[in-house]
């Protein structure tokens, strides 16, 4: 690392740069056997075990290395003005030969309008900041170290004469071409400062696009080797604004209260997944499942209900819809099927289907409220979500009678009497909630003629406080984020959220 500073007149130059070198090692092996003659031997004698399955026995190597280089020349005029210019070099030993570097500059401009002589005027007004800036990030995350290089691994035994040979396959489609992941970021916000420092107000706002983002196709074979091949073809989109608040309306000797909210309004968009490599158009399945319903008691067909879809955000429920329940004709209910398409019900991708929301949250609230009386204080965090769905597994599950007795029902399951375990938008659900995450009230002890003691504190906290949600089910606080298997549902796989009484006492000597 190497840096520069100076300052001349109204002028200040801060010049940095920084190289770096990386090279990580992994490496293992394990070995299976079975069939052992005695409970008592185990990995420390391996050779009583009778059986040893082919691809029992495994190993591995890796060493992905990774170069750095970055310069930044931050200009500052008059503490008015400021100019930060980066640029950045990463080579990765992931990608392909002729991709390896990745080239990733980024500009941005603040002005302190606080400052100017045209604000003196304006007494209430302590700071005032606006800014902007743009920039290239590249990723490398998700791939494995060898993935642009031709691989074999193993794939059984043949007799060779009189001995056995391990043959060799190869063991995926290897891609020279790839290149770094790049995400492109435009960003403005603005701060401002009023009151003497007691109300201060940001906003801020974002619009990012990926470009050449890795992604694992399916190709056909041949002209492929192998049926699946990882390349730089999709694009999304992310963008969002972020307001935040913070409240100092108390503040005295003996007393203070400051209530500080962050409010951030996200969305994304899944914009491309098609494009052409070396000659061969390559393209993603229209709908992809993401999620679906899981677990005990669940045995129903066409259990996928979050999925990627082009043009549409990452993770959607996409879903039959259900106009009520009907009878069966023998005393219990099923769910109706709308007809979307006017081709006769089907519950198959792309038949009577539809986009019933999504499973991300649109807006993420963030709150901390503190308030002081003398030597005593209470502390409490608020967290909410809104804007998104939740699909509750749990009562499309256990409301079916048909699954009784083999497994439980709810309460409410034999007066409704439902038979039909089909997964519809009939148990989609709001997964707005507002969460008190914790509350802390603390006793700052006051402490006389104490020789050693410098302080003393006593505290009590409780953890998820309380929750209101329109939800029915345990909780609307399921994985709302990840994209795996349990995005936006809530199918008995999330063990639900307890309340937690902690007492603490702080000494300092």
């Amino acid at each position: 690392m190497l840096s520069y500073k100076k300052e001349w007149r109204k002028h200040f130059f801060d010049v940095l740069g920084l190289a770096e070198v990386q090279k990580d090692q992994y490496s293992g092996f394990y070995t299976t056997v079975t069939n052992f003659s005695i409970d008592g031997l185990g990995y420390n004698n391996l050779q009583g075990g009778a059986l040893r399955p082919w691809e029992g026995t495994n190993s591995y190597y890796e060493d992905p290395r990774l170069a750095s280089f970055m310069g930044r020349v931050n200009y500052t005029y008059d503490d008015r003005y400021i100019l930060t210019v980066n640029a950045r070099g990463d080579a990765s030993s992931k990608f392909g030969s002729n991709h390896k570097w990745g080239f990733f500059p980024a500009v941005s401009v603040a002005w302190v309008v606080g400052k100017e002589k045209f604000m003196e005027k304006l007494t209430f007004i302590d700071n005032l900041k606006v800014r902007a800036g743009y920039g290239l990030a590249g990723n490398q995350n998700g791939i494995d170290s060898y993935t642009s290089l031709n691989l074999i691994h193993p794939n059984g035994v043949a007799p060779v004469g009189s001995s056995p040979v391990v043959t060799m396959d190869q063991l995926k489609n290897m891609n020279p071409d790839l290149k770094w992941e790049v995400k492109q970021t435009f960003n403005a916000g603005i701060e401002m400062a009023l009151l003497g420092n007691r109300l201060l107000l940001t906003a801020n706002y974002y619009n990012s696009k990926t470009k050449d983002m890795l992604y694992l196709y399916n190709v056909s074979v041949p002209p492929f080797t192998y049926n699946t091949l990882l390349a730089n073809i999709g694009s999304m989109r992310n963008y969002g604004t972020e307001l935040s608040i913070g409240i100092t309306p108390l503040k005295t000797k003996d007393m203070e209260l400051n209530i500080n909210a962050n409010l951030t309004f996200q969305q994304n968009k899944l914009l491309s997944l098609d494009g052409n490599y070396q000659g061969e158009h390559i393209s993603a399945t229209e709908y992809k499942s993401l999620a679906g319903l899981d677990g005990a008691g669940f045995h129903g067909g066409y259990n996928h209900i979050v999925y990627q879809i082009v043009g549409q955000p990452l993770g959607v429920f996409y879903l039959p819809h259900c106009t009520g329940l009907v009878s069966d004709g023998n005393g219990g209910y099923t769910y109706q099927i709308a007809d979307l398409n006017g081709g006769g019900v089907s519950l198959e991708d792309g038949e009577d289907r539809y986009i019933a929301g999504q499973a991300v949250p649109k807006t993420i609230l963030g709150s901390n409220i503190s308030f002081r009386y003398k030597d005593f204080d209470v502390s409490l965090q608020i967290n909410g979500a809104f804007g998104h769905k939740v699909y509750n597994g749990t009562s499309l599950t256990y409301m079916n009678m048909n699954s009784f007795p083999d497994y439980n029902v709810m309460k409410k399951a034999p007066t409704r009497n439902i038979k039909d375990q089909t997964a519809t938008d009939y148990w989609l659900e709001d997964g707005d909630y507002v969460n008190f995450d914790y509350i802390t009230v603390g006793w700052n002890v006051p402490l006389k003629n104490t020789r050693y003691l410098q302080s003393l504190r006593l505290s009590l906290t409780v953890n998820n406080l309380a929750t209101i949600s329109g939800y029915s089910g345990l909780t609307p606080m399921i994985n709302s984020s990840s994209v795996n298997s349990t995005l936006g549902i809530d199918d008995k796989r999330n063990y639900p959220l307890y309340r937690t009484y902690t007492i603490g006492l702080s000494v300092n000597f």
